[in-house]
């Protein structure tokens, strides 16, 4: 009886030193970092109302990622459920409240990353989709595509079961306003371009730049220690033909990889674009051997405003360092930490 007893206190134990083995431990350490666009954000133009719609958004969205991490969630999970969130609010230039093309079209694109894989996924063009975000994790995870487009994306998500809308689903009267505002300045500054010599047109189609983008999105370290990184946006008011920006284009808006970092992207498009920026900071740590802090500042502080761009970025490493640099008047952003610290902020330090 007593041999029994003792050959099935072994095989127990085996078991359970055996499991112990094929299931990691997780790490207490984990991080989370949202962003809600760039732009001209001034104290003095802002309502203490308004001002606490977006702080209680972004609060709303990182508590959601955080529940997911502190479970010992994926990274994916959790800058997937942020962004959603923040897709889901009219306040941010992303899903619901996304801006107006020249034609009166929204036209959403997003991207998610996963840093374990480097596997990607993107959507652009969409108008029918209730969240890019979600249709571009299905085209990382479902199909061997990294970026689809327009209908063929969003038949693509059709098949996939996913949410779809009507395009009216993403009017908002603040946005339409907008897009009868820009008109205006646009037919204004090119009068100016025509009449003027003294160099104020410029200023002006500058000013209206500032009031032309935005984005969403997140970045993640798990328990697990794996990085992911996701956009999301509505790209440019009045913008034509198409266009494009860096959000849904992998290495440009959005990237992530375990060996450096996980970044997500805000500001003019086009310059991310050319500066391949996301990836272009990983490869400064990689390659350079420089501190996340030290490669994101020097791409967003000097390499971006020296083209003429400008935007921010938010960034976690493998260690859970934190950057969210920007060039702009201000940036909405905040992060959580697995102690439960909280920070939320709008306008410059």
């Amino acid at each position: 009886m007593k041999r029994i007893f003792l050959f099935t206190l072994l095989i127990h134990f085996n078991k359970t030193f055996c499991q112990s083995l094929q299931t990691p431990k997780l790490q207490e350490k984990f991080v989370l970092v949202v962003h809600g666009g760039a732009g001209t954000l001034l104290k003095s133009q802002m309502t203490p109302e308004k001002e606490k719609a977006y702080t209680d958004a972004l609060d709303e969205a990182l508590m959601a990622g955080y529940e997911i991490l502190k479970a010992g969630g994926t990274a994916l999970d959790a800058v997937e459920a942020c962004v959603k969130i923040l897709e889901d609010n009219p306040l941010f230039n992303a899903g619901k409240g996304a801006v107006f093309t020249n034609d009166g079209r929204n036209e959403l694109d997003a991207s998610i990353m996963d840093g374990k894989s480097r596997k990607a996924g993107s959507v652009a063009g969409v108008s029918r989709i209730k969240n890019p975000v979600t249709a571009a994790r299905a085209v990382m995870e479902k199909s061997r595509h990294v970026m689809l487009i327009g209908g063929g994306a969003e038949s693509f998500a059709r098949l996939q079961g996913l949410e779809m809308v009507d395009p009216s689903y993403f009017y908002t009267e603040s946005r339409w306003k907008s897009l009868q505002k820009i008109k205006a300045q646009d037919s204004a500054a090119l009068q100016l371009d025509h009449s003027d010599t003294s160099g104020k047109s410029s200023v002006q189609v500058s000013n209206i730049e500032n009031e032309k983008h935005g984005t969403v999105g997140a970045v993640a370290l798990d328990r697990h220690g794996n990085l992911a990184a996701a956009t999301s946006t509505g790209g440019m008011t009045n913008k034509r033909f198409g266009r494009v920006g860096d959000s849904p284009v992998i290495g440009a808006g959005t990237y992530a990889d375990n060996n450096t970092a996980a970044i997500s992207c805000t500001g003019w498009g086009e310059y991310f674009i050319r500066l391949v920026l996301a990836k272009t900071v990983c490869d400064m740590m990689e390659y350079g051997k420089m501190s996340l802090k030290k490669a994101a500042d020097i791409m967003i502080k000097q390499k971006l405003p020296a083209l003429g761009g400008d935007g921010g970025l938010i960034a976690v490493d493998k260690h859970g360092n934190i950057a969210m640099p920007f060039c702009t008047e201000g940036m909405y952003r905040g992060y959580i930490l697995h102690t439960g610290k909280k920070v939320i902020k709008i306008y410059k330090d």
